[in-house]
């Protein structure tokens, strides 16, 4: 393993962007190599057996290439098949849930957290379960988005259906009593403005991906796998949709234009995974 190999990340689409910003923000040396699913998003509504089977495809492929680490940079990737991803590499593999269960306990005061995420990610109780390993008082409350990955994925967050139907998805939170939201999804952040607002500024937002990040920091220093090389690091962003559509919100999230190329990882296996 080179300590100038890339950082391997996938998602189900674009949302790992949130973590892959978070990363060029810590580690500005570091090269990353980012798959999205896009063609096959959101997986929060596919069953647990889709949902591994579209992730290790796409972890195997980072693997080929040479990344020196994993960043599962999907809630539900995540919640489905991270301890399995962690016996079937040898390179190290890094989930978003337990950091963004700890960005949470350390922010809240009430000890009363929100928990909002996809259909599987909640379904799965993962949040939940790692809320209560780090403080077994914490009150957890949980609701299933469905349809706000998809607003992100077709880039329609400015619109005024996505803002009312936003709003209204999360009416069971309002009054809740509840004063961090854990936004469960790696899409989610690209909302925070309309969630917020619909919420109030009485609770705080967690984004898992400032400490995922952190990990990925940590675990690098502790290995001495940072990489050193003089050049400026070389970023590769792949995605399984539509190309153009990817790069406009890569570059609006990461304030940086970005070159993307088209890879089905399915495709190029010769199966038809759709």
């Amino acid at each position: 393993m080179l300590r100038s190999a890339p950082i391997g990340v996938m998602d189900s689409g674009v949302g790992g962007l949130t973590v892959v910003s978070e990363i060029w923000r810590q580690l500005p040396r570091e090269q990353v190599l980012f798959y999205g699913d896009s063609a096959r998003c959101p997986y929060g509504d596919r069953t647990p057996e889709e949902i591994a089977t579209f992730t290790f495809r796409a972890l195997d492929y980072l693997v080929d290439r040479g990344v020196k680490m994993l960043v599962i940079a999907c809630n539900t990737a995540t919640a489905i098949v991270l301890k399995r991803a962690r016996m079937r590499y040898r390179v190290p593999v890094v989930g978003v849930i337990a950091p963004g269960a700890r960005a949470a306990i350390a922010a809240t005061t009430a000890r009363r957290v929100g928990v909002i995420g996809t259909r599987a990610t909640i379904a799965s109780n993962s949040y939940k379960n790692a809320l209560y390993e780090t403080h077994q008082g914490i009150e957890v409350r949980s609701l299933a988005c469905p349809g706000f990955v998809e607003i992100v994925e077709a880039d329609l967050m400015d619109t005024h259906h996505a803002r009312s139907f936003i709003q209204e998805s999360l009416t069971p939170m309002q009054g809740s009593g509840i004063d961090t939201l854990i936004l469960g999804c790696t899409h989610y952040p690209l909302l925070a403005p309309i969630i917020s607002g619909a919420l109030g500024k009485g609770v705080k937002l967690i984004s898992s991906a400032e400490e995922t990040a952190r990990d990925v920091s940590l675990w690098l220093t502790e290995h001495n796998m940072n990489r050193t090389d003089a050049a400026s690091p070389h970023h590769v962003f792949l995605t399984s949709g539509d190309v153009s559509a990817f790069a406009t919100i890569a570059t609006k999230w990461l304030n940086s234009a970005v070159d993307v190329s088209y890879l089905d990882v399915w495709a190029d296996a010769g199966v038809d995974a759709l």
